[in-house]
């Protein structure tokens, strides 16, 4: 099936808008295939591993079909874990933003009283783990007399955690007349059983991993919150004297936003986004090539026809959505027979994408400190070390050797003069 654009899915102008905010320039291939599915009335089976965008994927026909005016639940998503029920009814949220739907998040461990008010209220879209949503059914707080579509999010991993029977319980007091959908990595016969069992003739769609190769390189990633990532790029770049980086952000937003921190910073950086006409983006590349620019912004769209030679290192400045994406970014350094470099930036909460990218990509990425402003000179004296022996071993040092032996003298030795280059050498990058 082709991939399809965010145009030829022919969505309401208030989810256009919402994604727009967003800032995501394409589908990914689940939300592609799924949401012409979903969209149509269909029961759909979606195959694809976390973090490849299958929230927006039921999300965006969710809220396409949900009747705003009515005070009725219409829409239950169950979600194995309350992280999951929280990140899903985040997503959702932006993506209503002008849509004014109600949507509330249920889990054990918050106070159900609150919950019980909310709904009382009137909420469109539930999401919740399928412990505190049984709850609520037998208490008579949640009614789903009305629900015309159910998700089960992850529900290999509900069935791991031992939730076949409240989800069977919860499936059973929805109206037989509804959509179900179902996403889930991996499909174990007792998920095939609960297919058959509650869908009718489902729509399966599978994204397929690649087999990928990792080109050699150091891969490693920092834990931090959001507002510092501008800061710690400004530091990598400065403490590893980058003359040429590839900075991925995953919203056009974010690329300008961080093209116009750098620029007022007084670095040479630039952006690339699918939002500028061939002729902006040519005479990007065009300055990134010559050495104008030596930080060059990007989404993943833009960035599919970069091919330079000489890039030091890539930074994720944002994580990537999916592991497919990380592979074709990292692959943009470490060309000509160089070894790469590639710096990701993670929040607290995308933590578990790093661990996903380990296991498709089958590396290590090594977790590191975020180097203080202290760590700059050891890191840059250990740089100065490896390029002198690199150096050394080189040769041709004859007239070098002379002016160092003219310097010598019974109050200056060779290493005076060594630790006072290096000391001229620090200063000079600051």
């Amino acid at each position: 099936m082709k991939s399809l654009t965010f145009k030829e899915l022919h969505l309401s102008r208030n989810i256009e808008k919402a994604i727009e905010n967003m800032g995501f320039e394409e589908p990914t291939p689940i939300q592609s295939q799924s949401i012409p599915y979903i969209m149509e009335g269909r029961d759909v089976i979606g195959q694809a591993q976390t973090g490849t965008g299958k929230t927006a994927a039921f999300g965006i026909p969710a809220l396409e079909m949900v009747n705003s005016k009515s005070k009725k639940t219409q829409v239950l998503v169950l979600c194995p874990t309350r992280e999951l029920a929280n990140q899903v009814a985040e997503e959702l949220n932006k993506l209503g933003k002008y849509m004014g739907t109600k949507i509330l998040p249920v889990y054990g461990g918050q106070n159900i009283q609150r919950q019980i008010k909310v709904l009382k209220k009137g909420v469109q879209i539930v999401i919740g783990t399928p412990g505190r949503i049984l709850d609520h059914i037998e208490r008579r707080t949640l009614n789903l007399n009305n629900v015309e579509m159910v998700v089960l999010d992850e529900a290999d991993e509900m069935l791991d955690m031992g939730f076949r029977e409240d989800i069977e319980s919860i499936l059973s007091s929805v109206p037989e007349e509804r959509q179900t959908i179902l996403f889930s990595a991996t499909m174990p016969k007792p998920i095939m059983k609960l297919t058959k069992k509650y869908q009718q003739n489902p729509q399966h769609v599978k994204t397929i991993h690649k087999v990928v190769t990792v080109p050699n390189m150091e891969q490693s990633y920092f834990e931090m919150k959001h507002h510092m990532k501008p800061d710690v790029l400004c530091r990598m770049i400065d403490i590893y004297d980058v003359k040429s980086s590839l900075v991925f952000c995953n919203t056009k937003k974010m690329v300008d936003e961080l093209v116009t921190t750098l620029k007022n910073r007084g670095y040479l950086a630039d952006g690339l986004h699918g939002d500028m006409k061939q002729n902006q983006r040519e005479k990007v590349m065009s300055s990134f090539r010559n050495g104008e620019i030596e930080t060059l912004v990007a989404t993943d769209v833009a960035a599919r026809g970069i091919d330079v030679e000489n890039i030091e290192v890539v930074f994720n400045f944002d994580t990537p959505q999916d592991e497919e994406s990380y592979v074709h970014r990292i692959g943009r350094t470490g060309r000509a027979g160089r070894q790469g470099v590639a710096f990701t930036f993670v929040t607290a909460k995308e933590a578990y994408k790093i661990k996903n990218i380990q296991k498709y990509t089958r590396t290590n990425i090594k977790c590191k400190k975020i180097p203080t402003r202290s760590d700059a000179e050891e890191i840059k004296a250990n740089m100065i070390a490896t390029k002198v022996k690199e150096t050394i071993d080189a040769g041709h040092l004859g007239k070098y050797v002379h002016w160092v032996e003219q310097m010598v003298d019974e109050d200056c030795t060779s290493i005076d003069i060594a630790a006072g280059l290096v000391k001229i050498m620090l200063a000079e990058g600051r």
